[in-house]
């Protein structure tokens, strides 16, 4: 009786997998790795549509890899979410079932440019001409007045040049370094995102 008891139950067990496994090969899904301009690739939200409605959802690991399983047959889009980046978006995925639909690993998210601060500038020489391959240092000004240097730049051909900063609030000093002149410098003030502008005159160097 007891190993009639044990055959049943062993016989049940085989069943159920055997209805998992059928289960599984009537469904689909998708898999695909996100690349990002900045950060980490971990944590952007997969979301699955069909016909507008969401219908499942997911994360990206560390690798920016992500797997969504359990989708019936059919057409599918998907919406790519992290915040600071650009909301990235497929659509028209079929899906069949049995396996994974994958689509690829070359899915990338630029700098959502509305999320974050930039401080651009320009140097003029002692004529106001346009002054390039000037030496651009930027610190930020901590709370003690100490300025912790943080990035540099070199100014392109018409003496510009660009910072991308989180929009925290926070005070910078933007320093320009000229072969032969002073260093010039000018404090700005970030308080959101929003493009801060900002002019640095050389000046001949001082007589020593």
């Amino acid at each position: 009786m007891q190993k009639r008891f044990k055959l049943v139950w062993v016989l049940l067990i085989a069943l159920a997998a055997f209805g998992v496994a059928a289960q599984d090969r009537t469904s689909g899904g998708i898999k695909g790795k996100v690349r990002v301009e900045t950060g980490a690739p971990s944590g952007v939200a997969v979301i699955v549509r069909q016909d507008e409605r969401e219908v499942a959802h997911g994360v990206t690991d560390r690798n920016g890899e992500f797997l969504i399983t359990k989708l019936p047959p059919g057409t599918y889009g998907i919406t790519l979410r992290k915040p600071g980046l650009s909301v990235g978006t497929i659509e028209h995925i079929e899906v069949k079932a049995g396996k994974p639909r994958s689509v690829g690993d070359r899915l990338i998210l630029s700098i959502d440019e509305g999320s974050i601060a930039f401080i651009k500038g320009s140097v003029f020489n002692q004529d106001d001409r346009s002054a390039p391959n000037v030496r651009i240092e930027l610190a930020k000004i901590e709370a003690d007045g100490t300025a912790r240097k943080i990035d540099g730049r070199i100014t392109n051909e018409i003496g510009s040049f660009t910072f991308r900063l989180t929009p925290d609030v926070a005070k910078y000093r933007v320093t320009a370094k000229p072969n032969g002149g002073d260093a010039v410098s000018k404090d700005v003030e970030i308080d959101g995102p929003a493009v801060y502008r900002v002019a640095l005159s050389l000046k001949p160097a001082a007589n020593k």
